[in-house]
C-alpha cells in the first residue's frame, strides 16, 4: 500500500506511479484515438456527410445512457471498495484479538512458566504470518519462528497453514489447563480470542474466494467499449477533429474506474493499493513481544 498525504494537490496531479492506470491503459487509449481519427477522417473527408445528418442522434443516446454508465460504475466501485475495507477491519481485528490475548496470556501465566510464554509469544505472530501466506496461496516457512513445543517441519505445507498453527495454540492451552497452570475459567475467558482467529480466516477467505460474478463485470466493460465506440460517430459533427482527445479522455475516465475496482476488489495481493498486510502482521509480532517479553 502507498502512503500519501491526501492534503497535497498538485504534487499527485502531476504523479503517475507505477499502479496508475494511465499505464496500464495506455495502448487502449491510443487504440481508441486512432480509431477516432479513422472515424473522424471518414465521416469529415471522405463520406462528407453534413451536419444534418441522421447520425447526429447518436450524441442524444450517449446523454441517455451517461446517466445510466455512471450509475453502474458507481455500484462497481462503491462494492468493490466495501470488499477492502472489510478486508481491512478484519485484519484490524486480527490486530486486537493478538494484543488482547497477549494481554491475557501475560496476566495468566507467571515468571515460573517462561517456556509457555515464549511459545504463545512466537506462535501468536506466527498465525498472522501464515494468514497473510494463505490468502496470497503461498507458503513461507521463513515467517514461522520454531517454539520448543511447535517447529516448522510439524507443519503440513499442503494443508491449512493457519488452521494448524490455530490448532496448535488452542491444544496448548488445553493442555495448561489439565496441567492445572491454567483455571477452567481462564480457558472460558481465553476462548473468544481463540475464536476469532478462525472467524477472521474465514471471512478474508469469503473476500478473497467470492469475486464480483462474471456477468456483471463483463457486461460493464462491454457497456463501456460500446459507449466509447461510438462516441466519435455522435460528436464529431460538433468536435471535429478535437473529438480523437475528447473520446480518449472519456475512455480513460470510464475505464480508470474499472480498473480500479477490479485492483482493490481483492485486498490481499501485492498490488500498490492492496492492503498493508506485512505491516500489519510485524505491528503483530512487535506488540505481542512486548507484551510477552
Amino acid at each position: 500500500m502507498i502512503d500519501y498525504n491526501p492534503k497535497e494537490w498538485f504534487r499527485y496531479i502531476f504523479y503517475f506511479q507505477k499502479a496508475d492506470t494511465v499505464r496500464k491503459l495506455s495502448p487502449l487509449i491510443l487504440a481508441i484515438g486512432v480509431y477516432s481519427a479513422l472515424v473522424a477522417y471518414l465521416i469529415l473527408n471522405y463520406l462528407k456527410l453534413g451536419r444534418n445528418t441522421d447520425l447526429k442522434i447518436i450524441s442524444l443516446m450517449h446523454s441517455l445512457l451517461g446517466f445510466v454508465i455512471s450509475m453502474l460504475l458507481v455500484f462497481r466501485t462503491n462494492t468493490a471498495y466495501d470488499r477492502w475495507w472489510e478486508g481491512r477491519k478484519q485484519w484490524g481485528s486480527l490486530m486486537n484479538s493478538s494484543r488482547n490475548l497477549a494481554l491475557k496470556i501475560n496476566a495468566m501465566l507467571g515468571d515460573e512458566h517462561d517456556r509457555e510464554r515464549a511459545f504463545f509469544r512466537h506462535m501468536i505472530p506466527n498465525y498472522a504470518f501464515s494468514l497473510k501466506n494463505h490468502l496470497l496461496n503461498r507458503f513461507n516457512p521463513d515467517d514461522f519462528t520454531d517454539t520448543a513445543f511447535f517447529t516448522r517441519k510439524e507443519l503440513h505445507s499442503q494443508d491449512h497453514i493457519p488452521n494448524q498453527i490455530a490448532a496448535s495454540i488452542f491444544n496448548k492451552v488445553i493442555e495448561m489447563q489439565k496441567k492445572n497452570v491454567l483455571l477452567p475459567e481462564h480457558t472460558i475467558l481465553l476462548n473468544h480470542e481463540l475464536e476469532s482467529f478462525t472467524n477472521i480466516c474465514g471471512a478474508c477467505e469469503r473476500i478473497k474466494n467470492t469475486p464480483i460474478p462474471l456477468s456483471y463485470s463483463s457486461f460493464i466493460k462491454k457497456f463501456i467499449f460500446t459507449y466509447c465506440l461510438t462516441l466519435p460517430i455522435g460528436y464529431v459533427f460538433s468536435l471535429h477533429f478535437l473529438v480523437i482527445p475528447f473520446v480518449m479522455f472519456v475512455f480513460y475516465i470510464l475505464a480508470s474506474l474499472e480498473v480500479i475496482a477490479e485492483e482493490i476488489e481483492d485486498p490481499f495481493g501485492e498490488d500498490s493499493n492492496d492492503l498493508p498486510i506485512e505491516r500489519i502482521c510485524l505491528g503483530i509480532r512487535t506488540s505481542v513481544n512486548a507484551l510477552l517479553k
